[in-house]
């Protein structure tokens, strides 16, 4: 018993210890997994803009709203749309929240009156001008009023009201105060007389120069060493021009698991061993939509102009019933078979009048079924009996975007999968001339063929297709690779010395924060936010990608501002020691301005340019030396020798011979003038937006968070 005592009054102190460690090792885990800040406040903020919090609730919600957005328009939605869509919205947060600033400071409002001139004055929104039309034609700005009052009737969360506030109202509010802010720079711009005039003088101005130029290259570069502490000095002279962003460089290896010749061979086997079966089966389209086709069945035809397809000449020649293949198309393996032959146009003229039944873009109903076949009907009797066919579309039909030319369209060929079937087959199907009242999902239609133009055979064909993939063994075979690879490889040491052994290549990338794809790899972003998440020298999990599986480590870091000096030395090193020749160079000429004293120095000549341009930087003779062109035109210069200037290729003394004009043949300064300014107003919007980012201070945390 005693013994007990003793260890509960020797560790008692010991055990409140693990107790406490282990009970903030459990709020920890939790503020990490919640983003939760357990020293006050929390990390949902994905970024601030002077100081102005941008959550990541709201900005999510927007990437969620707008991948849905593109999906609605069948596009697909990958990683790397994901994270240019992130980019886009990031971008306009930024930017408008730097304006926002600006209106504020300046008073810019959007009033009642500005929103009711947007939704109702004479150039309103498309999405409205489209809805809303009289019946000849023009915008009904009160038929657009009544839409939009009967919105502000309805609950705030109604998905209609909230569809348009956020994607209409909205955007004529910033569409509006943005406006008015270009307005007043566009009208503080001015060109002036006296800047034209100079302008043209500066454009016809031209110099005569006598020169010697002392090559960089005479004096060998092994006796002018760069130090890193030269470098160094450099940069903190040229700040702004080698400002370095936050980067992480990392070396990774590839452990491909690609399909292999032998996993080739299977997929083109196992393809074949269908074709007996596609053959025999009784339709074609059931079969392909059964087995799983790759390519899925279109059921239309093709102009034989248009099929863009390996061995088409083949194909095109079957019988109806034939199958051709296996081929191989792309990364498929592929059967064809003939469905049927016809001949086709390659555009059709046609007409039509819609009696929709539910609107496009809400599903709300707008007529019933037996309404708007009553309609039709009514149409196709109207048109029969002689009534203006292009008065009755501007008048009843629903199709928005045929009513103002008489319900007329043209579609080509290639146009006929996007269209409603049964509109496609009536309108290519049937010569010039039909009409007939027929249904698609949209409604009822009265549909009219005027005309078809260019006439070739065209096939149905029916497409079996199977990919080629990696097998099991081959995948397997990788990923175990790269699984001993990793556990063997855990520092920078082990990486390279395992990577050397095994006589794997390595490949190197450096990374930005909101990159999303290597070079080599293509999207990586989960692979990139670990090398942010990590120190030098940690290495990573196998990362499957793609159909490869990559292996890294992180091997530097940098930090935003000014780089190191070993991290620009072959960008900047000739650029130094270039300057230590300057200097060796200028020293040796002392105080002597005399073009010939120099020359016989340095063992060269003196040399004259003529009819220098001054808007030109370059000098026949001398090549690229803006410096060189600049003193040539200082007429405080004019007849003397100047200093020696340091210029890209070597040190220059130059001696300004004459300054003068060419005949100018540009006199009309107001056309000049509108000119001028008209090109300062298109840039300006671009030109203060970008000077706002760059006085501003952007704190970007979407690398926690994406």
């Amino acid at each position: 018993m005693s013994i007990i005592q003793q260890i509960r009054e020797r560790y008692a102190a010991v055990s409140i210890a693990v107790i406490a460690l282990s009970l903030i090792g459990f709020i920890l885990m939790d503020a990490l997994s919640s983003r939760t800040n357990v020293f006050g406040g929390n990390s949902t903020t994905l970024g601030k803009v002077n100081g102005k919090e941008i959550e990541y609730a709201t900005f999510s919600t927007r990437v969620e709203e707008m991948e849905a957005n593109y999906r609605s328009q069948g596009m697909e939605v990958n990683e790397e749309m994901r994270q240019q869509i992130i980019d886009a919205l990031w971008n306009n947060e930024v930017e408008e929240t730097l304006l926002k600033n600006e209106y504020d400071k300046l008073g810019l409002t959007f009033s009642a009156t500005d929103m009711n001139e947007a939704l109702y004055g004479d150039n309103p929104p498309p999405v409205l001008a489209q809805q809303f039309k009289t019946p000849q034609g023009t915008y009904d700005a009160n038929a657009a009023r009544q839409f939009i009052n009967s919105l502000k009737k309805k609950k705030a969360n109604d998905p209609q009201r909230q569809y348009v506030e956020k994607n209409l109202i909205a955007y004529l509010v910033s569409t509006g105060l943005r406006n008015k802010y270009n307005a007043l720079f566009a009208g503080s711009v001015y060109y002036p007389k006296w800047l034209s005039d100079k302008d043209v003088n500066d454009q016809n101005a031209i110099a005569s120069i006598s020169y010697v130029a002392i090559p960089y290259a005479s004096i060998p570069d092994s006796t002018v060493a760069v130090t890193d502490g030269d470098i160094d000095s450099y940069l903190q002279k040229h700040k702004a021009e080698y400002k370095q962003e936050k980067s992480r460089t990392i070396s990774y290896i590839v452990f491909d698991a690609a399909p292999t010749a032998a996993d080739t061979a299977a997929a083109k086997d196992a393809v074949a061993k269908m074709k007996s079966q596609f053959v025999q089966a009784a339709d074609a389209a059931q079969f392909v939509n059964a087995n799983g086709s790759a390519v899925t069945y279109f059921d239309g035809f093709v102009l034989k102009s248009k099929m863009q397809v390996p061995n088409a000449d083949s194909i095109q020649g079957l019988a109806d019933g034939g199958v051709f293949g296996p081929y191989l198309d792309g990364g498929n393996f592929v059967l064809a078979r003939m469905v049927g032959k016809r001949t086709l146009p390659d555009s059709v003229k046609c007409r039509h009048i819609l009696f929709g039944t539910r609107d496009p873009q809400t599903g709300a109903e707008i007529m019933g079924d037996s309404v708007a076949h009553a309609k039709a009907d009514s149409i196709a009797a109207a048109v029969a009996k002689g009534s203006d066919f292009k008065t009755l579309a501007a008048q009843f039909s629903t199709d928005q975007g045929s009513k103002d030319n008489g319900g007329e369209y043209e579609f080509t060929s290639q146009q006929f999968g996007t269209l409603a079937k049964e509109f496609s087959e009536f309108i290519f199907y049937n010569p010039a001339g039909t009409k007939k009242v027929i249904k698609t999902q949209f409604g009822w239609h009265y549909i009219e063929v005027i005309s078809q133009k260019n006439f070739e055979p065209a096939f149905k064909i029916a497409y079996y297709a199977k990919p080629v993939e990696a097998s099991d063994e081959t995948i397997n075979a990788a990923s175990t690779a790269a699984t001993q690879f990793a556990s063997e490889s855990r520092d920078l040491k082990s990486f390279d010395a395992n990577a050397q052994k095994k006589k794997l290549a390595t490949r190197v990338a450096e990374v930005k924060p909101n990159d999303y794809s290597i070079i080599g790899i293509g999207g990586a972003r989960r692979l990139i936010k670990w090398a942010y998440e990590n120190k030098i020298g940690a290495v990573s999990e196998p990362e499957s990608i793609g159909d490869k599986y990559v292996v890294a480590v992180v091997t530097e870091e940098k930090e935003e501002g000014v780089p190191r000096a070993k991290d620009v030395r072959m960008q900047v090193e000739s650029i130094v020691r270039n300057y230590k020749k300057a200097e060796q160079i200028i020293k040796k000429i002392g105080t002597k301005r005399d073009l010939n004293a120099v020359a016989a120095d340095f063992k060269t000549v003196v040399n004259r340019a003529d009819s220098i341009s001054f808007l030109s930087p370059f000098i026949p003779g001398i090549g690229q030396e803006s410096k060189v062109t600049g003193v040539s035109f200082d007429a405080k210069n004019k007849g003397k020798v100047s200093e020696p200037i340091a210029g890209n290729s070597g040190v220059f003394l130059v001696k300004n011979e004459s300054i003068g004009l060419k005949p100018s043949t540009d006199g009309d300064y107001l056309m000049r003038r509108m000119q001028m300014e008209q090109s300062l107003k298109g840039n300006i919007g671009y030109k203060y937006t970008e000077g706002l980012r760059k006085s501003a201070t952007i704190k970007d945390n979407r690398i926690t968070f994406y």
